[in-house]
């Protein structure tokens, strides 16, 4: 069985600068290091100056000679399938996981497109690589905003009274509401998610008028099986003061805390990746409803890390047929 190679490390070049300048020769530093004389030989002619043998510089030496660059340097085509991913949206873990998903092992990590990304902005001084990234910003991270509640909501009942249960996702028809701003005023998109499959519906809205926001729940929920629409959970803003009129198709809602939008994470989320695509500030004039339903066609087939990267589409789509298929069975009619 053959030895393995150490490669020389930064403590051993110093003992060599300083050994080798005391006038030892390569051989007797070659014993005191334990190290073959070849060894040391080809340490001082490769990695040495012109006039003497320097240990960080030697040590620097070795290391870019060592340094390939990035996989996705080293690998153009695989940098290709990953950009291309990039600027249709995905965040690096999710292109990670479904490159991960499609070739049964793990083919790159998302920290190694985060640094190939922050490596192309300080090498090139090319600014636009952020926007590959999901929020475009040079550091990572989010920002919480501030949120005014509304009280005295007819019928409101708080989140504490909802079953414990649905806190984990694993039954289907818990869905989540929000309404996303695109400026302060003017238009703005009903956004709602099923908590377990992550799936949204998004619909454009004339403001924060309660009767038009329940004018687009009614039809929505009305068309699923019931077991898919059970409950819906909200903030306290006043797009939702009409709420009650949902429980004549058999959905339960349920409200947050004040201040606590928290509550409600998962809307929360896509409101986030639905800001990748329009950001704050955007004139609400400058896209369609029918916009609005391409964008969540593309989020509904966009694979989730939390989904083991299946799609949310994937998931909601199966628990529809399944359910549709039982109304529909001689046995369920029995």
């Amino acid at each position: 069985m053959g030895k393995s190679y150490r490669q020389i490390t930064l403590e051993e070049r110093c003992a060599i600068a300083s050994l080798h300048a005391d006038g030892q020769s390569l051989r007797q530093i070659a014993t005191s290091l334990d190290r073959a004389a070849s060894t040391i030989s080809r340490e001082i002619r490769r990695n040495g100056g012109a006039m003497t043998y320097k240990p960080v510089y030697a040590d620097e030496k070795a290391w870019a000679r060592r340094w390939r660059g990035s996989r996705l340097v080293r690998q153009p085509a695989l940098q290709r399938t990953v950009v291309s991913r990039l600027a249709m949206g995905w965040s690096p873990a999710q292109v990670a996981g479904r490159l991960a998903h499609e070739h049964g092992s793990t083919v790159i990590s998302h920290e190694s497109i985060y640094r190939f990304i922050d490596t192309q902005i300080r090498r090139t001084k090319d600014y636009s690589w952020r926007h590959l990234l999901p929020r475009g910003k040079a550091r990572r991270g989010w920002q919480r905003k501030a949120h005014r509640p509304m009280a005295h909501i007819k019928n409101r009942v708080s989140l504490a009274n909802r079953p414990s249960y649905i806190e984990k996702r694993r039954q289907f028809g818990h869905w989540e509401a929000d309404l996303l701003h695109p400026r302060k005023s003017g238009a703005a998109i009903l956004v709602t998610q099923e908590r377990a499959s992550r799936y949204i519906l998004l619909a454009k809205q004339p403001g924060k008028q309660a009767q038009p926001v329940a004018n687009q729940m009614k039809p929505w929920f009305a068309a699923m099986p019931p077991p898919l629409r059970r409950t819906l959970t909200q903030d306290n803003g006043p797009q939702f003061f009409l709420h009650y009129q949902l429980h004549q198709i058999g959905l339960k809602t349920y409200f947050c805390d004040p201040h606590s939008p928290w509550q409600k994470g998962g809307v929360e989320n896509m409101n986030g990746r639905l800001r990748r695509y329009i950001p704050l500030g955007t004139n609400p004039d400058s896209f369609s409803n029918n916009d609005l339903q391409a964008l969540a066609a593309q989020l509904n087939h966009t694979p989730r890390k939390c989904l083991g990267f299946r799609t949310p589409a994937e998931i909601f789509l199966k628990q529809l047929l399944h359910f549709k298929c039982e109304s529909t069975s001689p046995f369920s009619r029995g």
